[in-house]
């Protein structure tokens, strides 16, 4: 592949000098976009009725129009990352979110099945490629203190919140509209997006050099097939054979990554990143947390629609408390981590996710909203808060702007990763759990050993918080204080 270009100076006084007066703009479009990205990995799932009656879908192949986009996103994250690092991450960002938004409208028009699976892996390689784009021109666009720090605090919020207003919004389109508007609504958002990125977003230099096809391959390939096998587990099974043969694949793959990035002369994932203890703990902790909280609502959205019988609406606004409770404990992240470093705010959000989780255990036919849902998605929104903005802090700190999209996929990739190992677990637990109940009581029963094995998740992250961070010895610096 030829050396990449040099890098397009044409951008808006507003970048320029990264935290002037016309950063607001800035910070709007990338959070927004970061918004739409997470969103449309959920806003898909309450329509999936909707869907199947309209295209005919079987119950097997509708899984996929999910799974389709979280395959392509979660596989080509790394890529896309590197791509920005060496061509630009305002280019490949714009590029990305171009292919998302003519792929939402390609979707929107699906006459058949095939079509609409098409269209949502592409959906899913456009935001690979825009997602890593977003938080790298973070960096690049907001100075080292305060206005970085309130630019993370607004990008993570926005990420994180995704996740539930999918739900709250799916829920509003498919019964006001159809299950089009899920996806056409991405196309006026997408389309204000790439006309307004070269006018607010300053190009992040680019820098010459080939692309390393060995680790891109290697990392492609392997991070595909981890996704796939999570959902083919939750699908099939554990010991089915193309679950087997899924993590074999990704397992081999993933093992000579490091080999190859280490002879690579400009690799797509620079193993430097791994040399910080913090920076490790705090990726996996956003694999720990994203986890524990996708389980939770695919199985809290089944709860309360199967078993309290609320319908899609309504479901979607019984969750809105867990992006009030977000948003709330987000904001005092960026002051948590200047006063005490990061590990006693990460365990301070992983002990408030284990008591929702341990709450939610004791979920029974007869439990109303109020007494067992409303505590734990507060409990659970606040502490995702306080994790999630700290991870993306720790995992950003210090990191070389060559190197900002690198770091931004990987942490974005153990988002994606996370989600799907944590519905494969609690999918399996679930049938484990409601085969051993007794006639009648095996739905509640199923959900309450998922919520038990995401009680697991949020234990293990208590324990991350706890062993993986440096302590800051007096007088430190913490975190916080330079980002």
């Amino acid at each position: 592949m030829p050396s990449a270009s040099p890098p397009d100076r044409r951008a808006a006084p507003a970048g320029e000098g990264g935290g002037g007066a016309g950063t607001g703009p800035a910070l709007a479009l990338l959070a927004g976009c970061q918004l739409v990205l997470v969103v449309d990995a959920s806003i898909v799932n309450i329509a999936l009725p909707s869907v199947q009656r309209g295209l005919g879908f079987t119950d097997a192949g509708l899984s996929w129009v999910v799974n389709a986009y979280t395959l392509a996103f979660g596989g080509l994250l790394l890529l896309g990352g590197r791509a920005g690092d060496l061509l630009g991450h305002r280019r490949v960002f714009a590029a990305g979110v171009a292919v998302f938004t003519a792929a939402s409208l390609a979707g929107g028009l699906a006459a058949t099945p095939g079509w609409l699976l098409a269209a949502r892996a592409a959906q899913g390689a456009g935001a690979a490629l825009a997602g890593p784009g977003s938080l790298a021109l973070i960096a690049t666009t907001f100075p080292d203190g305060p206005r970085r720090s309130r630019a993370l605090v607004v990008f993570s919020v926005a990420g994180n919140a995704g996740m539930v207003a999918g739900l709250v919004l799916g829920g509003l389109l498919t019964a006001w509209a159809s299950w089009r508007a899920v996806l056409f609504v991405n196309v006026p958002v997408g389309v204000a997006i790439v006309a307004l990125a070269p006018r607010v977003l300053r190009e992040s230099p680019g820098r010459e050099g080939r692309f390393d096809i060995a680790g891109a391959l290697a990392c492609t390939l392997g991070s595909t097939l981890l996704v796939y096998g999570f959902i083919r587990a939750a699908e099939r099974g554990w010991h089915e054979s193309r679950t087997v043969g899924a993590f074999c694949g990704a397992a081999a793959l993933l093992a000579l990554f490091p080999a190859v990035e280490s002879r690579a002369r400009q690799p797509i994932m620079p193993l430097r990143l791994f040399g910080d203890r913090d920076r490790v703990g705090a990726f996996l902790m956003r694999l720990l947390l994203t986890s524990a909280m996708s389980g939770m609502l695919f199985f809290l959205t089944l709860y309360v629609q199967v078993v309290l019988g609320y319908g899609p609406l309504a479901t979607g606004f019984g969750f809105l408390p867990t992006t009030l409770a977000l948003i709330t404990a987000s904001r005092a992240v960026p002051r948590l981590l200047r006063r005490y470093g990061p590990q006693p705010v990460m365990a301070a959000g992983a002990a408030l996710c284990v008591v929702g989780m341990a709450w939610l255990t004791r979920v029974s036919p007869d439990s109303s909203y109020l007494a067992m849902i409303l505590g734990p998605v507060l409990l659970f929104g606040a502490g995702t808060g306080l994790v999630a903005v700290a991870a993306t802090f720790v995992a950003m700190a210090s990191v070389p702007p060559g190197e900002s999209g690198a770091a931004s996929a990987l942490l974005q990739s153990m988002q994606q990763i996370g989600a799907s190992l944590g519905v494969a677990v609690l999918v399996t637990v679930d049938h484990a759990a409601a085969r051993g109940a007794a006639h009648g009581a095996s739905r509640v029963e199923g959900m309450r050993g998922a919520f038990t094995a995401g009680l697991a998740f949020t234990v293990a992250m208590l324990a991350m918080a706890l062993v993986a961070f440096r302590r800051r010895a007096a007088g430190e610096e913490s975190t916080g204080s330079h980002l």
